[in-house]
């Protein structure tokens, strides 16, 4: 069968490699997500086991489409009676890029009349609505001349583990969990390397990090839309559950002794919030600590080099708490400056005490290499839902290295000076020989570097 797995934008080539390293066929990126061909054992493992998808979507119809009518077709030319009864209530959602269609309100209104009286002349009934809790979602994508039909095979979305309780969470802004995973592994972080995160919130990297770690599948606490659709097979679905929980049983006591994950937040309610969630995600054995503190005042926990993967938040956190309230979330020119001189105080602790250590900080704001004062050795393009964000990577010298790269950095900046001045100097004529005169402009000439070498970002 056809499928597609929607992940983060930025994610794509990361989550192409993950669903080829399951046995999938056929992989192929695309703009926003990954298609690939597969079985219903594949549905099953992708659902269970992917840490970037969004979801995995089932295609079950595709054809011309330039009008609603067109659509309509489309979609009562799909065996719908296969997939659900009458008895279970249905959902439609209607994505559009360069489709002709007019009102996408009433391109998903065609589609769910079509699958409503497919199951009616079929089944002799209709099923409900609910646009709430279906028990089976369709999606229709429309395109300039063609709409795809799809079945979702994962019920909520996939970053949705099973272990976080929203309401708890409310106000935290906590990062996605497949976003999460995905900072992780581009960040090229191992067990074997010490983990912080300075800003740590509700604790997703962490409990992200840990479940790598321990080989936890992240789909082990939660249900699927699959397992509601009438052609899913419960013992195949059981055996491959089982799989991944022996799996987890087996890797995860050895592992969890040689782990060193910490986070760190300023909000003491973030950090009772982690404590919760960690325990709830299965990972309260692997050894996070957390602590209340500022991140500018951190230290390693222990010696040695490690890896910083951290979402700094805007508002509340970022700033130093009063009488146990929070700070104000209301973006305005006092937090624009609040945020300037946390940043600017993380990378002065950074500078002096994580030398050797690999710092990554998701951010949307583009002035954050400034801020922290260390130049970025890389940046990653995301997207954290609809805002633009970038992966900066930045590698912080020790002194020793700092001290070797300063004097290297003057020495080279000695030369270029002394260079530009023999330049403006006319060499002195030789006796008895008048000389010749130096150009006018010899002076003010600029130093330009030759053609095709970089020039300064």
């Amino acid at each position: 069968m056809l499928l597609f797995a929607p992940c983060p934008r930025g994610l794509e080539a990361l989550l192409a490699d993950e669903i080829t390293a399951m046995g999938a066929a056929a992989v192929r990126i695309s703009p926003g997500g990954v298609a690939f061909d597969g079985d219903a054992a594949m549905v099953c493992q992708v659902n269970l086991r992917s840490r970037l998808a969004s979801r995995v979507l089932r295609q079950v119809g595709a054809g011309r489409c330039r009008d609603e009518d067109e659509l309509g077709r489309v979609a009562r030319g799909v065996p719908w009676e296969q997939f659900m009864t009458s008895r279970q209530t249905l959902r439609v959602d209607t994505t559009a890029v360069r489709s002709p269609l007019r009102s996408l309100n009433f391109a998903n209104l065609r589609v769910k009349d079509a699958v409503v009286d497919r199951l009616r002349q079929t089944r002799g009934d209709r099923p409900s609505i609910d646009t709430r809790r279906p028990d089976v979602r369709v999606f229709a994508f429309l395109q300039e001349q063609q709409a795809t039909l799809y079945l979702d095979t994962s019920g909520e979305s996939l970053f949705k583990r099973g272990w976080r309780r929203e309401r708890e969470d409310k106000g935290l802004a906590p990062l996605k969990e497949n976003l999460a995973a995905g900072l992780l592994m581009l960040a090229g972080w191992t067990p074997e390397r010490p983990l912080l995160d300075p800003y740590c919130g509700s604790g997703t990297l962490l409990i992200e990090a840990a479940q790598m770690a321990l080989g936890i599948a992240p789909g082990l606490s939660r249900a699927f839309g699959f397992e509601r659709l009438r052609d899913h097979d419960p013992a195949q679905w059981a055996q491959i559950r089982g799989e991944a929980i022996r799996q987890a049983q087996q890797a995860g006591p050895t592992l969890a002794a040689r782990l060193s994950i910490t986070g760190i937040d300023i909000d003491p309610a973030a950090i009772e919030q982690a404590r919760r969630n960690i325990e709830r995600a299965g990972v309260g054995g692997a050894g996070i600590r957390l602590a209340v503190g500022d991140a500018a005042r951190v230290s390693p926990a222990q010696p040695g080099p490690g890896v910083i993967v951290t979402n700094p938040p805007y508002g509340e956190r970022i700033a130093a708490h009063q009488d146990g309230q929070p700070a104000p979330e209301e973006r305005n020119d006092a937090s624009d400056e609040t945020h300037r001189q946390a940043m600017a105080a993380f990378g002065r602790g950074l500078k002096e005490r994580f030398g050797g250590w690999q710092v990554n900080v998701l951010s949307s704001d583009r002035e954050l290499p400034r801020q922290l004062g260390i130049r970025e050795s890389r940046k990653t393009l995301l997207y954290n839902g609809a805002l633009e964000c970038r992966l900066f990577r930045f590698d912080v010298f020790d002194r020793a290295t700092r001290e070797a790269h300063d004097r290297e950095h003057q020495a080279r900046h000695d030369r270029m000076r002394e260079a530009g001045a023999a330049r403006s100097d006319p060499a002195p004529a030789a006796a008895g020989k008048p000389s010749a005169a130096a150009p006018a402009d010899a002076a003010q000439a600029p130093l330009r570097p030759p053609r095709g070498a970089p020039s300064p970002d």
